[in-house]
């Protein structure tokens, strides 16, 4: 017999009308929340404009001050503008509490600031380029003391912690968004240390000498490891260099340097051990070994937790954590069992509440975004794996870095506008080492003030997972497929998101079937890969038997002349290094036997370390003007770490290499000879050399360019190295950013100098030109280097017209992109890659000068394009320039022009 007991009931099943009744609560309860969020966004932003201190920075008052800091101070790091880089910046976050107007006027306030520190700019104003109506660039204005603008804040500065009240004077200015957080944005000149009238409470200071004593233990590890443990612990990243930071990022591993959820997470299951078991008899963790109470867990916990946000400060990756970690620990306090997903809701909606312009930050949205594909996405991708017989902890990791990454990359495409192929194998890779040195690191921290040799022996354990994770980040960042570009905003975003669901279908099937799975593993490796002669074929680029190539680096100069199989002489490196790295990349270049830096404005050569990664250099030359003396010592200090000889062009010198040739027309040499640097490189020596004198008086005052008995050499760009270079039959005029006073004593030096193939257009095609120099070079083909949407007006368009009117065609990597030179005396072609911003993304092209027959020149999206010109041996030629799209096969437009090609060679150099 069945007793009732034993007997299954069956669930009844739910009415219509308790349905119905839920849903209505459910609504009600979204329309709550959202009266709500409106309510408190209300209130916060009517609260931000309140006080007088909004209305005196619309009208950028001088100000004094009193406000308590709420953030820590990081510095900027320095960014190219124009010539110059952008001095570094100090900033932090602060609540002004007391007001001293211009009028005198003492007022009480609680108003949210930002406060900008940076040292008084050397030098004056810049001046005005009358033929452009605009400002002029840094290199095209007086130069200042050594070409620098003020270094970094006083160090009393950069030691400020939160809850410091300081009174400051400074320049109110209204924030660059009425949406901003802040109400004003205060710039104050940090030459003296800030007077404090309020020091830090107990508990910061405890944190800050936390902090402090991390950096200090962690002093003696290799640079990576001693730049990347504090962010990992801590957050903070002011040691990571901006190579590291930047592979970090085309990494997607920023994650690891934005202390999130997982940092907490690691702290906690020490102490609860796994969360699924924390309120069952056979939970885990040192709670039950140290016999403590589900209670007594969680109220542990909560300190815990506190005491994480208040040492890693409270970013919204950690707030977002912390409220989770909290609503966790009083589900396990109250003995119920809760679902994380309903924790993280509550979370959020409790941040928000408390403060709205979270709502605003795409930190916060990254951070919840992928915490919700952990808890919804994971799970599933990892059940799908272990049905296919992968190991159930690599089914875990695969499946939680995909989901995050699925989830998060539209947000990143609408930030970056890219999209990072690398970034799911580079965080498996680096999630092996991610818990050993969190875990060694917080271990560093706390054991820090009490014993430093202690905390010294724990941080060199720690450092060898911070340089496994430091190496992979370098290793697929330098992968040449690591990232490409995509559109940006939120079309791009959407755009991306679409094409993930369309992947993730296309993933389901490709796992049933094992061929499909492989193909598609092998079409993702070939992608990031990318081996030359397979991109070769899909692309056009680089093109076979290409002569030269104008890399575009953006706002800069930078240029490579093929001397053999992967061997290249090099003029300038751009203002970026990772420009000029995948320009060399693409082009196959491992060997540069010289590296010419024609002068040292940061636009040519603050992209040397690009140059010089993974690649044998022989040697750099540079110009004798040591001049702005910053970035000449930036120079110095890259060769040396590379271990790379500085040696000076010598005006006649000559030189070949492979098939070319080249000479140096200017600068002329110094009446001082510049101090010397690095013995000579390992390159053929020049067929004109000149003996060094002795170095100069370190006493002698005045300026680097009153060395030179020249008087047109009044700065760095009159000081450009120029050369002369052969290849091939071709002739090839680098002007460097010689000005119009250089360009004319350049005609007096070399009346011999005559036509050219080729033009390097000086200054970026700047309107400061002589039309001398251009009548007298008459070049075929004129080359211009520059940014898109540059500031400066380059290049000008005075500047382009005369060129056209001297016969030439004019290529700009503006709008042409990259430019490839190709072919002979009898047949010169060009072929452009398309304007590229961010990765590999190709724009349109439009060519200029030209009239066009057929359809309009707009909406080539692919690959190369090739422009022909073909010279018949009379003095004036027809030139034709056909641009085809995809790898120049596909159909396209025909442009013809007249190109003007005096009978006369003088002036080449004659073969080495």
């Amino acid at each position: 017999m069945v007793s009732a007991r034993d007997r299954t009931v069956p669930p009844r099943p739910r009415s219509p009308r308790i349905r119905s009744a839920g849903a209505l609560v459910a609504m009600a309860a979204v329309l709550l929340c959202a009266v709500a969020g409106a309510a408190s966004a209300a209130l916060h932003a009517a609260d931000l404009r309140r006080g007088p201190l909004p209305a005196w920075a619309q009208r950028y008052a001088q100000v004094t001050v009193e406000l308590e800091v709420t953030g820590d101070p990081r510095v900027t790091r320095p960014k190219v503008r124009g010539s110059q880089r952008t001095p570094p910046s100090l900033v932090f976050t602060g609540d002004a509490v007391r007001l001293t107007a211009p009028d005198g006027a003492v007022t009480a306030v609680r108003t949210p600031v930002l406060v900008v520190v940076q040292q008084h700019r050397a030098g004056g104003a810049k001046d005005r380029d009358s033929s452009q109506g605009r400002a002029a660039g840094p290199h095209e204005s007086g130069r200042g003391p050594g070409g620098e603008a003020g270094g970094e804040p006083s160090p009393a500065w950069r030691g400020l912690l939160p809850s410091t009240r300081i009174r400051v004077t400074a320049r109110a200015a209204p924030p660059m968004s009425p949406a901003d957080k802040v109400a004003a944005v205060l710039r104050v000149t940090g030459g003296a240390p800030p007077l404090t009238t309020g020091a830090p409470s107990a508990l910061q200071r405890f944190a800050g000498s936390l902090r402090a004593g991390l950096r200090e233990a962690t002093d003696g590890l290799r640079p990576d490891a001693r730049a990347l443990l504090p962010g990992l612990v801590v957050g903070d990243t002011s040691r990571v260099p901006p190579d590291l930071d930047e592979a970090f990022r085309a990494t997607d591993l920023t994650h690891l340097l934005a202390v999130s959820g997982s940092n907490l997470t690691i702290v906690l299951a020490l102490l609860i051990g796994p969360s699924h078991l924390a309120v069952r008899a056979e939970r885990r963790g040192l709670a039950p070994l140290l016999g403590l109470s589900l209670r007594g867990t969680a109220l542990i916990g909560g300190v815990l937790a506190l005491a994480f946000v208040v040492v890693c400060r409270p970013d919204p990756s950690v707030l977002r954590a912390a409220a989770c970690g909290l609503i966790m620990l009083l589900a396990i306090a109250t003995g119920r069992r809760r679902s994380l997903l309903p924790a993280l809701a509550a979370a959020v909606l409790l941040l928000v509440l408390y403060d709205p312009w979270l709502a605003r930050s795409y930190g916060f949205l990254l951070s919840v975004l992928a915490t919700g594909a952990l808890l919804l996405l994971a799970p599933r991708w990892s059940a799908a794996l272990q049905r296919r017989r992968v190991p159930p902890r690599l089914a875990e990791v695969i499946a939680a870095s995909a989901a995050a990454q699925a989830v998060c990359a539209p947000v990143i495409a609408v930030l970056a506008a890219r999209v990072g192929l690398v970034a799911v194998p580079c965080n498996l890779l680096a999630e092996l080492a991610v818990a050993p040195a969190t875990v060694l690191g917080f271990a560093t921290l706390a054991a820090a003030p009490f014993a430093l040799p202690v905390a010294q022996a724990l941080a060199w354990c720690a450092g060898w997972p911070a340089e496994w994770i430091a190496g992979i980040a370098r290793t697929g960042a330098a992968l040449p497929g690591a990232e490409f570009g995509w559109p940006g905003g939120w079309a791009g975003g959407l755009l991306l998101a679409a094409a993930t669901v369309v992947l993730v279908a296309v993933g389901r099937r490709a796992l049933r079937r094992r061929w499909l799975g492989l193909l598609c593993a092998l079409a993702l490796i070939l992608a990031i890969w990318r081996p030359a002669p397979l991109t070769r074929v899909l692309t056009g680029w680089p093109p076979p038997g290409w002569r030269a190539v104008v890399c575009d680096v953006g706002q800069g100069d930078g240029l490579v002349l093929a001397a053999g199989d992967g061997t290249a002489l090099v003029v300038d490196t751009g203002p970026e290094p990772r420009a000029m790295d995948r320009c060399l990349t693409d082009l196959g270049i491992r060997r540069i036997p010289l590296l010419v830096l024609t002068h040292f404005h940061a636009d040519h050569v603050d992209g040397l370390p690009g140059a010089l990664r993974g690649r044998s250099v022989g040697a750099i030359e540079t110009t004798t003007l040591q001049d702005p003396s910053g970035q000449a010592e930036f120079v110095r200090r890259q060769a040396a770490a590379a271990r790379v000889p500085v040696i000076h062009a010598v005006p006649g010198e000559r030189r070949h290499l492979g098939p070319l040739t080249w000479e140096v027309l200017w600068p002329p040499a110094p009446a001082t000879p510049p101090l010397p640097t690095t013995p000579s490189a390992p390159i053929p020596p020049p067929h004109t050399a000149q003996a060094p004198a002795a170095p100069p008086d370190p006493t002698t005052q005045g300026s680097p360019a009153d060395s030179f008995p020249s008087p047109f050499i009044r700065g760095p760009n009159d000081a450009s190295v120029t050369l002369l270079v052969r290849t091939a039959g071709l002739t090839l005029a680098l002007l460097g950013d010689l000005e119009p006073p250089s360009q004319q004593a350049l005609l007096a030096a070399h009346p011999e100098l005559g036509s050219v193939d080729i033009l390097k257009v000086a200054h970026h095609g700047s309107a400061h030109q002589d039309p001398q120099l251009i009548h007298r070079l008459a070049p075929r083909l004129a080359l211009i280097s520059c940014g898109a949407g540059n500031p400066y007006g380059h290049p000008a368009p005075r500047t382009v017209a005369a060129l056209r009117a001297q016969g030439a065609k004019v290529l700009r990597t503006d709008t042409d992109g990259s430019i490839a030179l190709l072919g002979t005396p009898e047949r010169l072609s060009a072929t452009v890659r398309g304007s590229q911003d961010g990765g590999h993304r190709v724009r349109g092209h439009r060519t200029s000068g030209s009239r066009t027959r057929g359809a309009g020149t707009d909406g080539v999206r692919a690959g190369a394009r090739r422009a022909g010109l073909r010279r018949t041996g009379a003095r004036r030629a027809d030139a034709r320039w056909v641009r085809r799209a995809g790898s120049g096969r596909a159909g396209g437009h025909r442009h013809r022009g007249r190109i003007r090609r005096p009978a006369s060679s003088a002036g080449r150099i004659p073969n080495a």
